[in-house]
């Protein structure tokens, strides 16, 4: 047996060179994405990821964060000469307070250290400075957290 043998037909507008030519020029034809188009697609989807992880991530974060967050809320002034702070925690974590400063000078207090659970209410009794608080005189409270953050509150002696 010999080598089989193909035969092509011819259409009658020409022969194959004339199908190739045509199937050449619809493949030029052919649209595609601009290299622009493709590039702003790219950058597009891009950011759209990088937005989501970024959400994910800052989720994360988030909710295992434990803050300190202590707002002294009111101050009075005693008759024997001391302030009662009235302390509060509004963070998500417990805090101990170690520290107490009435302007930049140390106060003492036999209250501290004390350990206020998340959203525990508490007071520390302040010792008055040397000369005790004058009337009409504005003091600025401190508190510090034995992690050393500071939280501040001013109050006015009353007259």
């Amino acid at each position: 047996m010999g080598n089989p043998v193909y035969h092509i037909q011819q259409s009658q507008k020409g022969g194959i060179k004339e199908k190739m030519n045509t199937i050449r020029k619809m493949k030029k034809n052919a649209k595609a994405l601009s290299p622009v188009v493709a590039s702003i697609i790219l950058i597009a989807v891009t950011v759209a990821v990088s937005i989501a992880v970024a959400a994910w991530m800052g989720a994360l974060v988030v909710g295992n964060m434990n803050t300190e967050e202590v707002k002294i809320t009111n101050v009075e002034f005693a008759a024997d000469g001391t302030a009662v702070l009235t302390v509060k925690n509004t963070g998500s974590t417990t805090v101990i307070l170690s520290d107490v400063y009435i302007g930049t000078a140390p106060a003492t207090s036999a209250d501290l250290p004390l350990t206020l659970a998340a959203n525990g209410v508490d007071s520390v009794t302040v010792a008055a400075p040397t000369g005790g608080f004058a009337s009409g005189q504005a003091y600025q409270f401190k508190v510090v957290s034995s992690k050393g953050n500071p939280f501040v509150y001013t109050a006015t002696a009353p007259l």
